[in-house]
């Protein structure tokens, strides 16, 4: 396994590993709040669903370079070993494509809507703003903000293919 799969790899478990993490953290802290104060905080309900999404594009990126991704494999398993591994190379050239795709549509996407407030962050957003004095986390309460996750997920996913490709032709079988 060469050193960019192997920092792709960590980046991107790391990714989905401290997405579902803070998930797990949010609903956690914010049901103890209802349960014990009577309220839980506005952005509790929202922030969980897009931290969710960046987790997922980070865990298909990183499931896609390990090669455990979801595959029917009823056909391909019939093919000979080598007809298999050009097969396999093809696909990821698709998926190459199909990232850069992702990713594009996703940065239209987040640049045609992306200035709409989100309406359970905007409060969490000017709160944060105004303590830290830093304005730019006023973005925060964008839906731009969260919508960038497929930007980022197609990038990420074209990636983790160019990498595996890369892999597959150079016969490294490693999936960790």
């Amino acid at each position: 396994m060469n050193m960019v799969g192997l920092l792709a790899r960590r980046i991107f478990g790391l990714g989905a590993g401290l997405s579902m993490a803070l998930v797990f953290a949010i609903i956690f802290i914010n049901s103890l709040r209802r349960y014990t104060v009577g309220s839980s905080v506005a952005w509790g309900e929202e922030l969980p669903i897009y931290l969710t999404i960046y987790g997922v594009m980070f865990g298909c990126a990183l499931a896609y370079l390990q090669d455990r991704h979801i595959r029917f494999t009823i056909l391909t398993d019939l093919l000979r070993p080598g007809i298999r591994d050009r097969l396999f190379a093809g696909v990821d050239l698709l998926t190459i494509a199909a990232g850069i795709g992702l990713m594009l549509s996703g940065h239209d996407f987040a640049s045609r809507r992306g200035h709409i407030a989100a309406s359970g962050l905007r409060s969490l957003g000017q709160s944060l703003a105004e303590t830290t004095g830093i304005e730019a986390l006023e973005g925060l309460a964008r839906i731009g903000t969260w919508q960038f996750a497929m930007t980022l997920g197609g990038a990420m996913l074209a990636l983790a293919a160019l990498i595996r490709f890369s892999e597959r032709l150079t016969g490294d079988k490693t999936v960790a």
